[in-house]
């Protein structure tokens, strides 16, 4: 299955503690069940200067790893961050229409413009 908010798309955070911040999906992390299937309720995406949290690192043997309090970004639920519709420049829902040729293409209807 596709997703709407794909890795490189602008998403702004609709729900939560970073309301209202703005940034790029880093990375989409989908969780598996128990059987090995994707867990479609269990999707999260990563985006670029949301969500920062601390991690403690200490130094792990001879392995040259960084050590101290790192600060990287957390997963947030896909259900909390809305896609940025480009020419609009504002937070929009996502559909799918079929072109001509068959191929499916994500779609703001409420600016009436093609995401891709």
């Amino acid at each position: 299955m596709k997703q709407k908010i794909r890795k490189g798309d602008t998403v702004e955070v609709i729900a939560g503690n970073h309301l209202g911040e703005r940034g790029e999906v880093q990375s989409v992390l989908r969780k598996k069940d128990k059987e090995g299937a994707y867990d479609p309720n269990e999707v999260y995406v990563v985006v670029a200067g949301v969500n920062l949290i601390k991690k403690h690192q200490r130094r792990t043997g001879n392995v040259r790893t960084q050590v101290g309090i790192m600060e990287r970004e957390g997963p947030i639920h896909i259900s909390n961050v809305q896609l940025v519709a480009p020419r609009a420049n504002k937070p929009t829902r996502v559909q799918w229409r079929l072109m001509p040729d068959g191929t499916r293409q994500r779609y703001s209807p409420q600016y009436d413009e093609f995401i891709d």
